[in-house]
């Protein structure tokens, strides 16, 4: 099951948190007994981590914060692992596609354009110094406060100084490429949420979410992009990376099926021998010994 981590923060009274309406801000403490889960994040978001250690999962890499470290997230789907030696304490800035462009665009000319980079990156790694440090510990300390009437105008002032320190940064030049792109559109790339998230056991209308769209609006866009249909091609993309996985993996069949975002094996069974005219196992072994 995937965490719908922005609604979950949102709605649930027991997280101290934020709450504007382009961003949210909140420290979360994780729970010492959970080891790995996958969430889900319609909303980019930053977290600074107050205290113990998390890695996050990539198909390619992993990147692992600690105490001091920072990280902003591209909205998407995430698996996270967590190590048991200290409590977990993030603070999470969630700050939408809407915030970031206006930003921008009021900010162009203390920020290079750099007009057709294409920025494929999930994660960006932040670089903190002592003045995003400090900014980092005085909006944890509006959060320590007894009250809940902390002005909005003041809390869109620190997040627009969290947004200025990052990109006057030259060490966060990738980062501040990727919010420049954002400015040269007013939506969201679907194919690259599509390539980045396939793979996971998503309904149709989590798709839609990660494309800041409506479920009409996200069918009509996807069939005009990829001339088929949504479902048509998650199924091809699915079964293409299943295949790839019993080549080249040492997955069992089971493990094959839910990476590549089946949560039901007699229907990746099925589906896998229309396409490969073999089922998972035999596939496997006529490839392997081939």
């Amino acid at each position: 099951m995937i965490f719908d981590f922005y609604r979950q923060f949102k709605e649930d009274n027991k997280y101290k948190k934020i709450i504007g309406d382009d961003y949210m801000i909140m420290e979360y403490k994780c729970p010492i007994e959970t080891e790995k889960f996958q969430l889900l994040a319609e909303w980019n978001f930053i977290t600074y981590v107050i205290s113990g250690r998390k890695d996050w999962l990539l198909p390619d890499k992993v990147v692992e914060i600690k105490a001091g470290d920072a990280l902003f997230l591209r909205k998407g789907v995430y698996t996270t692992r967590q190590y048991f030696e200290e409590d977990h304490c993030v603070l999470v800035f969630f700050v939408s596609d809407n915030f970031i462009r206006k930003f921008i665009r009021e900010n162009k000319s203390i920020i290079e354009p750099r007009n057709g980079e294409i920025i494929p990156d999930q994660i960006f790694e932040i670089d903190v110094n002592e003045v995003l440090r400090s900014l980092f510990y005085s909006v944890y300390n509006y959060l320590k406060m007894e009250t809940n009437d902390i002005p909005k105008d003041l809390v869109e002032i620190k997040f627009k100084e969290l947004f200025f320190n990052l990109v006057l940064n030259p060490a966060n030049r990738k980062l501040t490429s990727f919010l420049s792109s954002l400015s040269r559109t007013s939506e969201t790339n679907l194919e690259h949420v599509m390539l980045n998230n396939f793979q996971h056991d998503l309904q149709m209308e989590d798709f839609a979410r990660l494309c800041g769209r409506s479920l009409s609006a996200f069918k009509r866009d996807f069939k005009n992009f990829y001339q088929q249909s949504p479902g048509k091609w998650l199924m091809d993309k699915r079964l293409e990376y299943a295949r790839a996985l019993l080549i080249s993996s040492d997955l069992n069949v089971s493990e094959v099926c839910f990476e590549s975002g089946f949560k039901n094996a007699a229907h990746f069974n099925k589906a896998f021998k229309d396409k490969y005219q073999l089922p998972p196992n035999q596939f496997r072994l006529k490839n392997i010994t081939v």
